[in-house]
């Protein structure tokens, strides 16, 4: 027989008198509460606010919450909305306790420590909604078992940036899912973790509230609900956030949706504490599922964000409006945020957007999210209609590519590969015609390039690693190397070059992450901001700094690894070329190039040693690169501020161009690719354009948007040959992928630094010799703050990253080799 509330009571308060302490009068409260909903016949529920709990109430509700599978309570609703004093770990131990009767948790954990988060996200708990808002979560990493919760809100997690690979991993009744006013931003790892949650038909990254001339129709006037609504009641209507819009009327409009989906997206107006607050612990910990960094909230679209509606400080945001005749706007695009007005039958709607996250203003996010998620049935407050998904797939498929390659389905490498005997063993016993005819329409990399679509396919969170050399070994213990600007060799798949802000010049083997030559600066350079090496001659290599000091160095002749001592017999110094940014040898190893902060370029002679010419007012304004062609010894490209790219032949004296192509901003860099045919242009603030390298002719545009920043500098380069382009932003920190034939996004790679702030993209390279690698040159926002080379390989996941790092630190190290 069920424990009735009244003897529930009696041991509760016999506990007390066991351990010593006075019964809580918000317990006895509570729990006369559930007393009075019983004699009503309304379902007996019990409220605990952890805000009134101190220590030692612990002891006496854990004895008594061990009771509660037995007791005629049939839910247990606990709450924290306020400063409390009580343990977390103790807090979680009783929520624990309670079981399979825990409902509702809501939490505000500015209260509680980091073991608290910790130990929630590892362990889980049983309830079926949790509210959380967390200004601690950076990385969010709910792994543990959360097996019967329905809805998950995280509003106002304003430290939320993006979900570690195991993320959702136990929730397969999530069904609800509320991420108002974080700051995650990209596509491509939300989309990963949101997958795994099978149940998933409900989400939200902001607010679309349905109103009339006296504010939002779910919501009064300050924000919040005009009522709250016991989830217990709505069995077929799972709370989801603070107020939704007229989803009945919504309904009738959308006549493809069975009837009652009316019923089942009636969001719940359960009241959330809007009033965040802006405590960050300061903590150097880099743990795997709860950052607690101190930096400030920095995001890319944080103008844009403050235009539609201003920051939390304690009072409602007054929502800002901008009118749409329908959903889509001019260019028939669906509006992102703002606000857009919709007609049904004879009722003109206004619909407004408030709490939008950053992710919201990521081009084309609706028809991804719709598309990616096939199962999902209501997203941000708007019921999901037939004709979403279809404009959905065909927005998808315009400017998005699902794998690399054009490959429609994943695949698994062990398929692919048996495939891939299968048909050698066919081929092996047919004659030379019947090959012939079996291999056509398959090219020679068909299956190289399908198991490099299976392996991206599967590495959601790709393996990021940052390089780790120090001058350890070179007789200066405590100095670390400050890069600035670094290429790969052309022929030594092992080995890179790198120059610092010191002026030093560094070559590595990146592979084992060894210094195999140190050059210093002896006090001759500035920053190192133009490397190249020879092709002919690989163990040659040219260098330019800032201060204008042009040198050549044979690696060959120089001794290796040695602090502070400097053999010039492998060096030779060239005629100064005043505020360099940019050189680059032809392909020929005979002539190389120089431009900076003026309008000239200067051309050497690299056998003789000294400079041949300077052609003056190449452009209107600085030359920031030049490159020349990778087969065409006398043909190179210069891009310059003054918004022009040039291309030149020195065989027709470079006075007038071949020809010139302009862009609508500066442009910041010029290359080609590996076999000549096109020209990258990339000019500030993301406008990234592939020319024909033969006469200037746009081939692509790569629709990447901007930040509307005029010190937004772009850079972008090749990877796979010419297959794909990635490109990266000097205030962001984020590397887009795109195919370079289609223009299609491919991916969007995050860099996120542990514990010094946030990170942008100072320069980048794809890997010569393997698809899908790359190496960038990642700055941080804080000036005290050091960049590092960070590789990147897109075939392999985290999983692969925490194996290699183990493998690495349980060996012996090695030591520094040549």
């Amino acid at each position: 027989m069920a424990i009735d509330i009244a003897t529930l009571e009696e041991r509760y308060i016999n506990s007390c008198r066991k351990h010593g302490v006075l019964p809580n009068t918000a317990i006895l409260s509570g729990l006369f509460k559930a007393e009075v909903k019983k004699s009503r016949h309304e379902p007996c529920s019990l409220e605990i606010f952890l805000d009134h709990l101190k220590d030692i109430d612990f002891h006496p509700l854990l004895d008594t919450f061990m009771e509660l599978d037995a007791s005629e309570i049939q839910a247990v609703d606990v709450r924290n909305e306020s400063s409390c004093v009580f343990n977390g770990e103790c807090a979680l131990s009783l929520m624990r306790a309670i079981n399979q009767k825990l409902r509702r948790v809501d939490l505000q954990d500015l209260s509680f420590g980091k073991e608290f988060l910790r130990d929630l996200s590892k362990k889980g708990l049983s309830c079926q909604v949790l509210t959380l808002t967390s200004s601690h979560f950076r990385k969010l990493n709910m792994m543990g078992k959360f097996m019967q919760i329905h809805t998950l809100n995280l509003d106002f997690s304003t430290s939320l940036t993006s979900f570690r690979e195991d993320c959702f991993s136990c929730m397969p009744n999530l069904t609800c899912l509320s991420m108002c006013e974080t700051r995650i931003t990209n596509l491509w790892t939300t989309i990963a973790a949101l997958s795994k949650l099978p149940s998933l038909v409900e989400l939200r990254f902001q607010n679309w509230l349905c109103c009339n001339d006296a504010g939002p129709s779910a919501a009064s006037s300050d924000g919040r609900s005009d009522k709250k609504t016991d989830v217990s009641q709505q069995k077929s209507a799972p709370y989801i956030g603070t107020s939704s819009i007229e989803i009945d009327i919504l309904a009738d409009y959308n006549s493809s949706m069975d009837e009652a989906l009316g019923n089942l997206f009636l969001l719940n107006d359960v009241v959330i504490n809007d009033e965040v607050q802006s405590m960050i612990e300061d903590s150097s910990d880099d743990d795997s599922d709860v950052d607690f960094s101190s930096h400030q909230k920095e995001y890319r679209y944080s103008e844009l964000l403050s235009n539609v509606f201003p920051r939390l400080n304690g009072q409602v945001d007054q929502q800002n409006e901008v009118s749409f005749d329908t959903l889509y706007n001019q260019n028939g695009e669906e509006s992102l945020a703002g606000a857009f007005t919709r007609q049904i039958a004879d009722v003109a709607l206004k619909f407004i957007s408030c709490h939008a996250s950053p992710i919201c203003f990521e081009k084309h996010y609706r028809e991804y999210m719709i598309a990616s998620l096939p199962h999902l049935k209501v997203l941000d407050n708007l019921p999901i209609r037939k004709i979403d998904r279809e404009r959905a797939t065909v927005t998808f498929s315009q400017y998005f590519e699902y794998l690399p390659y054009k490959r429609k389905h994943k695949e698994s490498v062990v398929s692919i590969l048996q495939k891939r005997e299968i048909r050698a063993s066919h081929n092996h016993v047919r004659t030379p015609k019947q090959k012939s005819f079996c291999t056509s329409g398959k090219s020679k990399y068909f299956y190289t390039r399908s198991l490099c679509a299976a392996k991206v396919g599967s590495s959601a969170w790709p393996f990021l690693h940052p390089l780790s050399i120090s001058s350890s070994g070179l007789g200066d213990e405590g100095m670390s190397f400050r890069p600035r600007q670094f290429e790969y060799h052309p022929s030594d798949s092992s080995l890179m070059v790198f120059g610092t802000l010191d002026g030093e010049v560094v070559v590595i083997n990146h592979e084992k992450e060894q210094i195999v030559n140190y050059i210093p600066s002896l006090g001759a350079m500035n920053s190192v901001l133009g490397l190249c090496w020879l092709k002919k001659y690989p163990s040659k290599l040219i260098a330019g700094s800032d201060n204008g000091s042009l040198k050549l160095y044979d690696i060959q002749h120089m001794t290796p690894r040695t602090m502070g001592i400097y053999n010039s017999a492998g060096c030779v110094t060239f005629d100064e070329f005043d505020q360099l940014t940019s050189v680059h040898v032809n392909s020929t190893d005979e002539l190389f190039l120089a431009s900076g902060y003026s309008r000239n370029v200067a051309l050497y002679d690299i056998s003789c040693g000294r400079r041949l010419q300077v052609f003056s007012d190449m452009h209107r304004e600085h030359i920031n690169v030049v490159k020349f062609a990778n087969y065409s010894p006398s043909v190179f490209a210069t891009s310059s501020f003054d918004q022009d790219v040039k291309m030149w032949d020195l065989r027709q004296k470079p006075i007038w161009p071949c020809y010139t192509a302009s862009s609508s901003r500066g442009n910041v860099m010029v290359c080609f690719s590996p076999d000549d045919h096109y020209l990258l242009v990339s000019a500030v603030d993301n406008e990234v354009r592939q020319l024909l390298a033969v006469d200037g002719r746009l081939h692509l545009k790569f629709e990447i948007a901007s930040t509307e920043s005029s010190q937004n500098y772009t850079r972008s380069y090749y990877m796979n040959g010419r297959d794909y382009i990635i490109s990266g932003s000097s205030d962001e920190h984020v590397v887009r992928i795109c195919c370079a034939q289609t223009g299609r996004r491919l991916k969007d790679l995050a860099l996120e630094g542990s514990g010094s702030g946030s990170m942008f993209v100072q320069s980048l390279r794809g890997d010569p010799f393997r698809d899908f690698n790359m190496s960038i040159l990642a700055a941080y926002m804080r000036p005290s703050s050091k960049s590092e080379i960070v590789k990147v390989n897109l075939l392999a996941s985290n999983d692969y990253a925490k194996e290699h790092s183990y493998r690495r630190h349980s060996c012996p190290s090695n030591s520094m080799g040549g």
